[in-house]
């Protein structure tokens, strides 16, 4: 286990489409707060005002460094379009130096 893994970690967001995913990953790598952000269709079952919903989505995956946490939720909160986005945020608890290196050099 690497002893600085738990300063890195992921945010997961999902939107409605990849438009919007894209304003969101290249306006949180233009503002260096993320290293990289990735894409995955996903299909969503949620209960929503009273009733069980299904949509597609795209689950975004947002390597960062912990102490940007806040930043990157709220930089996430002032684009997104969902009234209630989904906004999550994992510590690592182990992973390559070398990867977490690179996090540093490309984040504020």
């Amino acid at each position: 286990m690497d002893a600085n893994a738990a300063d890195y970690g992921v945010l997961m967001t999902t939107t409605a489409d990849k438009s919007d995913a894209q304003t969101i990953a290249k306006s949180l790598l233009a503002e260096k707060l993320a290293a990289c952000v990735q894409f995955m269709p996903i299909e969503s079952y949620y209960n929503w005002k009273g009733a069980v919903a299904n949509d597609a989505e795209i689950l975004l995956l947002i390597k960062t460094k912990k102490v940007l946490f806040d930043d990157v939720i709220r930089a996430i909160k002032a684009i997104h379009p969902y009234e209630t986005p989904e906004i999550v945020a994992l510590p690592f608890t182990a992973g390559f130096a070398g990867y977490f290196g690179w996090i540093d050099a490309v984040t504020r």
